[in-house]
């Protein structure tokens, strides 16, 4: 039936994309008004509303392409020829490695993840090669020569917020100090920043780079509102703190571009040790990280031979996690039911996760990406993983001859569990783990993100030395909870009876409590209530609680304190 045809198939998934597109492109346009505004509200209302586009406008291609077709099978014809077609269509366009995991989107919806194979998807990209590194064709670069206070001046016109700042002349005199040292031993010439300005929260970021005739250096200029308008808060120029404002904890940026995968191969230049895929996701377009994320998964698999095995730690009640050790993700899927004391369900437990996916995570909260029927060899299971997911959820496990599918699944960044690290830390390092696990909690808390349940082993130490919360079945919004102090006890021996001599309801949180689950070692109680005794008095939870109602929003830098000017 010729309204089915492939050309007219591919036709139809190239339209829906590219209003996709235009459509997230559109809500990344607004992000400067919103910030010279600092209209921190719409800043929130953004980010949610651009994490929803993409599945839209899946479905509402989905429903075309049904009304086209005369039946919803699995044509290796017709979908062969469809594929061929499309990428076709995809000559020239800027860009074709979005537009083809938009293909694999609406094929998987279609077919409800069946059939997934190189024939039907672009589980190989049909591109020759990465994009080129052209910073001529994305960059502004200036001459610093004698005046490099000017070279920056212009920077910050070309991005048009010169006009904004309040005290320009003294950030830039800061920022020329500050970087005098490098610009000497580099013997920088040229300053060079990427057109687009990066938004997200509270602040923008000009992204770019010192060249040298002895070597270049990475530059991240953070800007943030002050008193009386804008002002340079910092200067970035080491690998690791850039790698960290781009982190996998962090909200995505607003960013506008048309060509995504020449920004990206400039920022992979600027930050080699990050991955296509989390650098696909920094900028908002997660679902091609993931494509990203699963190509690169297959190359290690046919280049490397070690098992999957069950995740170092204590078993969670709720998740099952394991990994391959020689891959630095962890696998999550939820079980089929919970032990005393949970009592949530798994839809709840899902819920939890979408809530972190659209929420600020505020560098506190791994980002996770959710797969449906992902297929692994079933020769690199060891029998007792296999044995363990086929005991604690077996709706999810599928063995399909040499494969074994997992029907949903969680995938995250590996880290060092923090109940691990504090076992073979020394004092100094424990002093700082806890330090940074107290950080964490009061960020998230800030941010209306109760974790819940705040067991060490709950939290991840990075590669970085950041504590970072991974396990969301728990978590609350700050606002939805009722934070109190545990009443005086009527007579003696109130404290002696098993139960409580007060009502409890469920949402109730005893934040005294927390100091006997948590604060069983010395040393850890001793470095806990030199940095963060407040976290056990309840009157700083309901003060927390009082900020976010008043719509007070934090103000946490994705920086060290030492980068700031």
């Amino acid at each position: 039936m010729d309204k089915g045809t492939p050309k007219r198939i591919a036709y139809r998934i190239l339209t829906g994309f590219d209003q996709h597109y235009r459509i997230f492109s559109r809500v990344n346009a607004g992000a400067p008004e919103r910030f010279l505004a600092a209209d921190w509200a719409g800043v929130q209302r953004a980010q949610k509303q651009r994490i929803h586009i993409y599945s839209q406008r899946v479905s509402d291609t989905v429903a075309a392409l049904m009304a086209r077709l005369d039946s919803l099978t699995i044509s290796t014809e017709l979908w062969r020829t469809a594929k061929g077609e499309y990428s076709e269509l995809l000559q020239g366009h800027p860009q074709a490695e979005l537009a083809e995991t938009f293909f694999n989107s609406v094929f998987s919806r279609l077919f409800r993840h069946r059939g997934l194979d190189n024939q039907h998807l672009y589980i190989h990209t049909s591109s020759a090669r990465r994009a080129p590194f052209a910073p001529h064709q994305l960059c502004w670069r200036f001459s610093l020569g004698e005046r490099p206070r000017e070279a920056f001046r212009r920077a910050l016109g070309y991005a048009r917020l010169l006009g904004a700042f309040e005290e320009v002349d003294s950030d830039l005199t800061r920022l020329c100090d500050r970087l005098t040292p490098l610009i000497d031993r580099l013997q920088v010439h040229d300053v060079e920043f990427l057109k687009p300005v990066f938004y997200r929260n509270k602040g923008a970021y000009l992204v770019g780079r010192l060249i040298g005739h002895r070597g270049e250096s990475p530059l991240i200029l953070p800007i943030r509102h002050g008193d009386g308008g804008l002002s340079l808060d910092a200067v970035i120029t080491r690998q690791d703190d850039c790698s960290v404002i781009f982190s996998f904890t962090r909200a995505y940026f607003m960013v506008e571009t048309d060509r995504p995968a020449l920004l990206i191969r400039y920022l992979r230049h600027l930050m080699p040790n990050k991955s296509w895929a989390e650098l696909y996701s920094a900028i908002g377009l997660q679902k091609h990280g993931k494509t990203e994320f699963y190509r690169d998964f297959l190359h290690h698999l046919n280049g490397s031979s070690d098992q999957f095995v069950i995740a170092p730690g204590i078993k969670g009640m709720v998740m099952s996690v394991f990994t391959l050790p020689s891959y630095d993700v962890v696998f999550k899927l939820i079980k089929d039911s919970f032990a005393p004391p949970k009592e949530s369900n798994k839809a709840e437990v899902r819920e939890k996760y979408n809530l972190v996916k659209e929420h600020d995570r505020v560098g506190r909260m791994a980002d996770t990406q959710e797969f449906s029927n992902f297929a692994f060899p079933r020769h690199r299971f060891s029998p007792t993983l296999l044995e363990e997911l086929q005991s604690c959820a077996p709706s999810e496990v599928e063995l399909d001859g040499d494969r074994i599918i997992i029907r949903h699944l969680y995938i995250e960044r590996r880290m060092t569990p923090l109940n691990i690290y504090l076992d073979g830390a020394d004092d100094l390092h424990v002093h700082r783990a806890i330090g940074e696990y107290g950080n964490a909690i009061k960020q998230l808390a800030a941010a209306n993100i109760f974790p819940g349940d705040m067991l060490f082993k709950n939290f991840g130490v990075t590669r970085h030395g950041r504590v970072v919360f991974y396990d969301y079945d728990e978590i609350d919004y700050m606002t939805d909870c009722n934070f109190r102090e545990i009443p005086p006890p009527r007579y003696p021996e109130d404290e002696l009876a098993a139960e409580p001599w007060y009502s409890v309801g469920p949402k109730d949180i005893f934040p005294e409590e927390f100091g006997r689950f948590l604060l069983g070692r010395p040393e850890i109680r001793k470095s806990f209530m030199a940095q963060h005794r407040d976290l056990l008095r309840a009157e700083y939870w309901q003060g927390l609680q009082s900020q976010i109602r008043d719509g007070i929003y934090p103000d946490i830098r994705p920086y060290r304190p030492e980068c700031r000017l």
